[in-house]
């Protein structure tokens, strides 16, 4: 119902900035809610960021507080995270999340590595 599309992942440095996209289609009308996570080699997938469909919410964990943010062009059907001073524990495959009633969408994942 809902397609969810990320790009914008490759290799960044230490301190540097990277962002990254998501496109939904399919049902956009349900989607109330859409979010990034995070998923490192042998660790658990962990919140990043959200933000509300209408952009007057947002989430942040606080690992990344002060230096990524949410945004959206609904225009567009898209969701970015701007991520500015990386770091090496930054490194994951960051999925996008859209909560939809009744039903949750992910996206395939893009690679983020940080590292000289």
């Amino acid at each position: 119902q809902v397609q969810l599309v990320e790009s914008g992942g490759g290799l960044a440095q230490p301190g540097g900035s990277r962002r990254l996209s998501c496109a939904a289609s399919g049902s956009i009308s349900r989607i109330y809610r859409m979010g990034w996570y995070r998923q490192a080699p042998g660790k658990q997938r962990e919140f990043v960021a959200a933000i509300s469909w209408t952009g007057r919410s947002t989430d942040y964990a606080d690992s990344v507080k002060g230096r990524f943010t949410i945004s959206r062009d609904n225009a567009k059907n898209t969701v970015y995270l701007q991520m500015n001073s990386l770091k090496p524990e930054d490194t994951a495959v960051y999925y996008c999340h859209a909560d939809v009633p009744g039903r949750d969408s992910w996206g395939q994942g893009t690679q983020v590595t940080v590292s000289t």
